[in-house]
């Protein structure tokens, strides 16, 4: 990708419109948009979670592994938005996929089978990594809207899919290697 910035504002949206990279101008509220507009959030959310990850594993070590898991999804979640932006652009591959689907399944089976449903919560972290999880399918609902009227590549959605399914486990890791308690829901209780 040789296309840089070298301004960051342009005028050109200031009419609610903004330009996809195949030079297509549609609104700023148009499903494609919006879609890269989760992911940039889910972006965003994934890097707070990193940055407190590392500030946090000076106390628990075990944190690294989530770290180095987690970091490569960024750049992955910024290869999916440049599919959306670029809709001939393919840089999303199912052996990212099977990366994530690899530690999940090894985390998993440390933290053992949910009996329960889990509230997001306990600690910053866990909780952090519950809003990146609910954010991750946020981003997800949105892309498969979109793929209802413009067909996406089947990697990135289940790439997004799985991403949420790893922040889940993430979080119940980050709870368990910080000795912190899931917080587990309760039922109301009838009068």
């Amino acid at each position: 990708m040789g296309y840089r910035l070298s301004r960051i504002y342009t005028r050109t949206g200031d009419r609610g419109e903004t330009g996809l990279a195949d030079g297509r101008r549609v609104s700023k509220d148009h499903p494609r948009i919006t879609a890269i507009g989760e992911l940039d959030m889910l972006n965003s959310q994934l890097g707070l979670l990193l940055a407190e990850l590392q500030l946090a594993g000076s106390g628990h070590p075990s944190l690294g592994e989530l770290h180095e898991v987690l970091a490569p999804c960024q750049h992955r979640l910024f290869d999916l938005g440049g599919e959306l932006a670029m809709p001939d652009y393919q840089a999303l591959q199912m052996d990212e996929v099977e990366r994530l689907e690899t530690a999940i399944d090894r985390w998993n089976e440390e933290v053992g089978p949910l009996e329960n449903f889990i509230l997001p919560g306990g600690s910053r972290l866990v909780a952090m990594a519950h809003v990146c999880r609910s954010q991750a399918r946020s981003a997800e609902r949105h892309c498969q809207h979109l793929n209802a009227e413009e067909p996406l590549r089947a990697e990135g959605l289940a790439y997004l899919n799985r991403l949420s399914d790893l922040l889940f486990v993430a979080a119940r890791l980050i709870a368990r290697r910080t000795g912190v308690a899931e917080i587990l829901w309760r039922a109301a209780t009838k009068p």
